[in-house]
């Protein structure tokens, strides 16, 4: 079983992230085994599984942990966020993701559709098993609405020159980091955390999200493909403006207008020379200014958490200074 390399430092969080992939497998089941094998190779794939893992660093909280609902909570997080990949590579037209063919790319869209709606059923069944009210439910369901309202938003400013650096944080904060704010509440939630740590939670994750998406869209402007395992500049070929760009445009808007005119087919040249006025703008500095403004916050938050004897604390800010400072 294929774990990413993170996690070596960090062994009882690998233990339990390898279970997590173990009950993942299990719960898919489907007659086309060629479509399932797609599937389980994608969530074999050496993703990070950084929402599972969050989600049992804040279980740590609770009064009483129930590890085996833990697991099954992790395993319908990543299931729902392997789903949302999915659906997002077919609207993509991606081809790679983690280095390896699409699902869409490997078996057409029509395939890729189905097998993203068959493991949110998965995601359902592991919740409706394990947890134990029907508020956690409810929050997966308001999480899924959150994440569809900020992939909504991202397609309705496509190719809008004027897009402000708020509607994107608030794109970015439906589309990533719900899920990241997700898992940290039900990680103390459902293993009968305060109720005011599982408010402290959620909003934790969520800044975590939106430093860990804008740290995301810097490293696709200062990272080659092979690097990140997806192409890069995907997202401006596409009339996505990422926040390097958005930061770019308040001083170089002149210069980079006639690259990202929607009529244009944009060739390799041409987001060569956008990355090119990014860098001369200072687009991607001013980003990694705001990214460490959301680190740094989230960082603050997770100080003010109470000790535990498994050091979590410490873990959480260890583990998120290191994700926040990521290379790749």
């Amino acid at each position: 079983m294929k774990i990413h390399p993170l996690w070596e430092d960090y062994p009882s969080l690998k233990t339990e992230l390898e279970r997590t992939l173990d009950l993942m497998e299990t719960s898919i089941n489907l007659a086309n085994k060629e479509v399932e094998n797609a599937i389980l190779e994608m969530i074999h794939s050496g993703g990070k599984l950084l929402r599972p893992a969050y989600l049992f660093l804040f279980s740590q909280f609770g009064k009483k942990k129930d590890t085996q609902k833990t697991i099954a909570l992790a395993a319908s997080i990543e299931t729902l966020h392997t789903a949302t990949l999915i659906h997002d590579d077919i609207v993509d037209e991606a081809a790679t993701r983690r280095s390896l063919q699409t699902i869409q790319h490997k078996f057409g869209k029509d395939v890729a559709v189905y097998a993203g709606d068959y493991l949110f059923i998965v995601c359902f069944k592991l919740l409706a098993h394990h947890v134990s009210s029907l508020k956690s439910i409810q929050l997966n369901a308001n999480s899924m609405e959150k994440i569809l309202d900020g992939e909504l938003g991202q397609m309705d400013d496509r190719y809008d020159y004027n897009i402000s650096v708020e509607s994107y944080i608030k794109n970015i904060s439906g589309k990533t980091a719900e899920l990241f704010s997700l898992s940290c509440f039900l990680g103390a939630f459902e293993n009968n955390a305060a109720a005011d740590l599982s408010s402290q939670a959620k909003d934790i994750g969520l800044n975590i999200g939106i430093a860990f998406q804008i740290l995301d869209d810097i490293l696709d402007y200062s990272q080659n493909e092979t690097t990140i395992g997806k192409p890069v500049l995907k997202d401006v070929r596409q009339g996505i403006y990422s926040l390097p760009l958005i930061c770019a445009m308040t001083s170089h808007r002149q210069e980079l207008m006639p690259y990202l005119d929607k009529k244009i087919k944009m060739s390799d040249e041409d987001t060569q020379k956008i990355y090119d006025i990014v860098k001369q703008a200072d687009g991607i500095t001013k980003a990694r200014i705001l990214a460490e403004e959301y680190t740094q916050k989230a960082l603050e938050q997770l100080s003010k958490l109470p000790e535990t004897k498994e050091n979590t604390r410490e873990t959480l800010i260890k583990l998120t200074t290191q994700l926040l400072n990521r290379q790749a």
